[in-house]
């Protein structure tokens, strides 16, 4: 998983974070014995699937979740139900992200399309924040106005809520660390950020149900709660996602690989600056390869389109690599090796 969709280090319990993957190439067969075949779906198509699968369990828990809302006089039900229907809205903001971040390059887009991707992760993170807010805001509404308790129902409800959000937010988290996709995996979280509403919303309700007369607003209360975990998660989407505008660095990992797989190639004697970053699914790397100096201009060009081929053939999700030539001197070489150390040792 590159930086682009690495989550910061949290407080939190671990099991509110699923394990960190393997890369891209190594996962996909485990992937696909769990999630189906790909069926030649490239990656964004993949990814766009998902997402309106996202979109139809949003609608029907949507719907099922205000209406058992209103019949049972549970505000925090509503206010989950307010929020699947924002997380319809986020999933169709990531399925156009990564309708654009597909498009081949054109003339006024000569490297692509492919920051719509994570431009699209921002506005979900943006949507994360905000409706923690708004929902913040109308539970202390709602505990400071007298209501009844709500309805034992509205238990079973929510049970149902939180096993069919978890299982599609480990799924869908699952697909976007697959693809390499910031927004999707951003999107996967607004399913948890929905699951743990309606925890808090369980809990708050069968408080108000066993303690009776005095803790009416309890559900008030764990919506309250739940919404500074949504706001949280807004900002865990946020980070990677503009770190991958500005073109921040992948993963480590990434380069270690890059730098592996272009240093096997004959003729290539040491690697100087690799320089990498993502856009939309895939990345772009600049290689400063070092070479015999009496190599001939044609010899020389011959070895970059190797070197090109080897990595775009390596599994790793490159749109495309510049590679620049120069003559392996000494001090060239002294540094290309002081260079690799340090790859080696930021992966370890």
């Amino acid at each position: 998983m590159d930086a682009g969709a690495q989550a910061p280090a949290s407080f939190l319990p671990g099991w509110l974070y699923p394990r960190r993957a393997a890369p891209y190439a190594q996962r996909m067969p485990e992937k696909e014995q769990r999630l189906g075949p790909a069926q030649g779906l490239p990656p964004a198509a993949r990814g766009m699937k998902w997402m309106l699968r996202g979109v139809l369990v949003n609608a029907i828990l949507a719907i099922v979740k205000i209406l058992a809302g209103m019949f049972g006089n549970s505000y925090a039900l509503v206010a989950d139900g307010v929020e699947s229907t924002l997380d319809i809205l986020g999933s169709l903001l990531v399925w156009g992200g990564l309708h654009i971040s597909s498009a081949p390059p054109d003339a006024g887009h000569p490297y692509g399309h492919g920051k719509a991707e994570p431009l699209a992760a921002i506005v979900v993170s943006l949507t994360l924040v905000g409706a923690g807010v708004l929902l913040a805001i109308e539970s202390v509404r709602e505990i400071l106005t007298p209501h009844h308790a709500p309805a034992p129902f509205t238990l079973f409800v929510l049970v149902g809520v939180v096993v069919v959000k978890e299982t599609l937010f480990r799924t869908i988290f699952e697909v976007g660390e697959a693809i390499g996709s910031t927004a999707v995996i951003g999107d996967a979280w607004h399913h948890r950020s929905d699951a743990l509403t309606s925890a808090c919303a369980f809990v708050g309700i069968g408080i108000a149900l066993v303690m009776g007369k005095g803790y009416e607003s309890a559900d008030d209360w764990a919506t309250l709660a739940a919404c500074a975990v949504i706001a949280y998660n807004g900002y865990r989407i946020f980070r990677p996602a503009l770190a991958e505008m500005m073109d921040a660095a992948p993963n480590p990992d990434v380069e270690a690989r890059i730098r592996e797989t272009a240093g096997a190639v004959a003729g290539v004697q040491g690697l100087d600056k690799c320089l990498v970053r993502k856009s939309g699914l895939a990345y772009f790397v600049d290689l400063h390869v070092l070479v015999d100096g009496a190599m001939t201009v044609e010899e020389g060009h011959a070895l970059g389109h190797q070197v090109k081929d080897a990595l775009m053939k390596a599994g790793l999700s490159i749109a495309d690599v510049l590679v620049h030539l120069e003559p392996a001197t000494p001090e060239r070489l002294a540094r290309a090796e002081a260079t690799q150390a340090l790859a080696r040792e930021r992966v370890s």
